[in-house]
């Protein structure tokens, strides 16, 4: 990794950052500057459809997660939380390797996306017409490998959470799909659009043939394939599971995500380098590519 100059992001910086362990990176300025500068332009989307902004939790209960079918969708990515036990301790002190030690679950899991949390707090509540919530956080995957800033162990997740009426969640899709194209197309990262297929753990099953005659999660991919952004329309199912209501009806809700490490990988893949990405996000967030003011 080359030095960076003081015309990058600041005082010149020369060290090497090397990854701590798989899937681990440590985002060197241009890199780390050019993540923060993005979410602000993701942050347009939220503007747009005034959007609060809030700051989601840091873990989830596990007893939460199962009543929205996770570990029966998801049990492969899932990262637990837990202490070590009360035997672990003296030998851990002694200088015993960590692997092997005996652990006891707390009954919590990290993230693996924003809205989770987001959604768990709106629980057993009647949230009126309609209630529109962004926020970012990390999110932790237990992946079975581990590809640059394509695929992490942990990562920044940008969402834009719509609830309310089922059309009002068609709305906030519709109108997500056009802001992330138009910005895309400004930041001149080249995009695809196609249904995903990953919501469902067993590929061979009625849920998974129901999701392949009508998806509800579409992604927006960079030229290598890597998936950067999606919109995701959950019926009422989080409605129904939390007892999330609107004006006394089952709450409908749609997201928007953001993957922010991958768009960084998707920028420096169109132009060239992190230094390159970063003058085109600063020309975009100052009006200088196209556009009008509602990403910055």
């Amino acid at each position: 990794m080359p030095p960076h100059t003081a015309t990058a992001t600041g005082p010149a910086f020369a060290a090497t950052l090397r990854e701590p362990g798989p899937g681990l990176v440590v985002l060197d300025p241009v890199r780390a500057t050019l993540l923060t500068e993005l979410d602000a332009l993701f942050t347009g989307l939220a503007e747009l459809t005034a959007a609060a902004p809030v700051v989601g939790p840091p873990l989830l209960p596990a007893e939460g997660l199962a009543r929205l079918d996770y570990f029966r969708n998801f049990p492969h990515l899932g990262v637990a939380a837990a202490r070590f036990r009360d035997e672990a301790l003296d030998a851990l002190a002694a200088g015993d390797a960590v692997e092997g030690q005996a652990v006891r679950p707390t009954g919590y899991l990290l993230p693996s996306a924003t809205c989770y949390g987001l959604l768990l707090s709106l629980a057993a509540q009647d949230i009126g017409t309609e209630l529109r919530v962004t926020a970012v956080g990390r999110c932790f995957r237990n992946e079975d490998h581990y590809d640059g800033l394509r695929r992490l162990w942990g990562f920044h997740m940008r969402e834009v959470l719509y609830l309310g009426s089922a059309d009002g969640a068609r709305t906030h899709l519709a109108d997500s799909k056009v802001f992330v194209e138009e910005l895309a197309d400004r930041l001149g990262v080249p995009l695809s659009y196609r249904p995903a297929n990953d919501p469902f753990y067993d590929k061979s099953g009625s849920r998974a043939k129901l999701m392949a005659l009508d998806p509800v999660k579409y992604e927006f991919t960079a030229e290598d394939g890597t998936a950067i952004a999606s919109v995701n329309r959950h019926r009422n199912f989080f409605g129904e599971r939390l007892d999330i209501t609107a004006d006394g009806q089952t709450a409908h809700s749609s997201c928007t995500a953001f993957g922010v490490e991958r768009w960084v990988h998707a920028m420096v893949l169109s132009h060239g380098s992190p230094e390159a990405a970063l003058e085109r996000v600063r020309a975009v967030r100052g009006g200088a590519v196209g556009g009008d003011d509602r990403t910055g």
